[in-house]
């Protein structure tokens, strides 16, 4: 998040710069504890309006079917976790996933 920013308006933002994608932004998803790197990573769902490509900071972006879903290549455990707690609830808003992210072993 950058100063004066609420946690959605930040969400869009990182959207917009990582994969170039203008998004509304639904409800608070899920929160992990990164506590390694001491951050939160937060999670929202949001619909996307248009395109897409990579950005600045991506090198690559693409949409997948779920059973399509390259999981050994998603950068960040807390992603994983989010991605896996949303296919197991279809996106409903079940209240809000709190997990904690392990440093990815390569």
């Amino acid at each position: 998040m950058e100063l004066d920013e609420t946690m959605a308006e930040g969400a869009a933002r990182e959207t917009l710069e990582e994969a170039c994608a203008i998004v509304e932004v639904g409800h608070l998803f899920a929160s992990v504890d990164v506590v390694h790197a001491g951050q939160v990573h937060v999670f929202f769902t949001a619909s996307l309006s248009g395109n897409f490509a990579a950005g600045e900071e991506s090198l690559e972006v693409a949409l997948f079917a779920a059973d399509e879903i390259p999981w050994s290549e998603i950068a960040f455990p807390s992603g994983v976790y989010a991605l896996q707690r949303y296919l197991e609830d279809s996106g409903e808003n079940n209240g809000v996933h709190l997990g904690r992210a392990e440093r990815k072993r390569y």
